[in-house]
């Protein structure tokens, strides 16, 4: 990953770039070309060309900081409504048999809390709370143990087959053999 923590800056990191930002802009204010400032503050001219544009438009406030990038689009009081809402199981929510998928805790999301987010954000958020996947614990009561076997003994080797050839190649394109 690019950033620690999964994504984003730390705070410290964040407030440090902050600095550099509110220092070129009292460099823009005191009427210093940016090639100088970008060399001084060791950042490249076209960060520091932006970094003006911003501050003429919208003076130091332009050059703060907006804050963590990755703020969860779902606050803990909604993920509270949403896990009363998984507690109730699929089935009150209209889903034919009583598996939770990504795709319908989305559906369930998207309904409830009039969020919309991406299968892989789901699963990012259940995990932030402490949700894992869940495998069945015991194999399906209608499976034939016999007939598993005995079809890995016969069909299996059948259909398998044999990577290899019966008679050896040749990689040559002259010899009648490789054709």
């Amino acid at each position: 990953m690019r950033y620690p923590e999964g994504g984003g800056l730390t705070a410290e990191r964040r407030a440090f770039r902050e600095g550099v930002r509110l220092q070129a802009g009292g460099r823009f204010a005191a009427g210093e070309k940016t090639a100088v400032i970008a060399k001084d503050l060791r950042v490249g001219v076209r960060s520091v060309e932006r970094w003006r544009r911003a501050w003429r438009e919208g003076g130091l406030e332009a050059l703060r900081s907006a804050g963590p990038a990755n703020s969860p689009t779902v606050t803990d009081a909604q993920f509270a409504v949403l896990e009363e809402e998984l507690g109730k199981g699929p089935s009150a929510h209209g889903f034919e048999d009583q598996r939770w998928t990504l795709v319908r805790v989305q559906t369930v999301i998207r309904r409830r809390l009039r969020v919309s987010l991406s299968v892989a954000t789901v699963w990012r958020l259940l995990k932030r709370h402490g949700w894992s996947w869940q495998a069945p614990s015991r194999r399906a009561l209608e499976r034939d143990e016999h007939a598993v076997e005995l079809w890995k003994k016969e069909v299996w080797p059948r259909v398998k087959g044999s990577r290899r050839r019966p008679v050896p190649g040749s990689s040559s394109r002259t010899k009648p053999a490789s054709r």
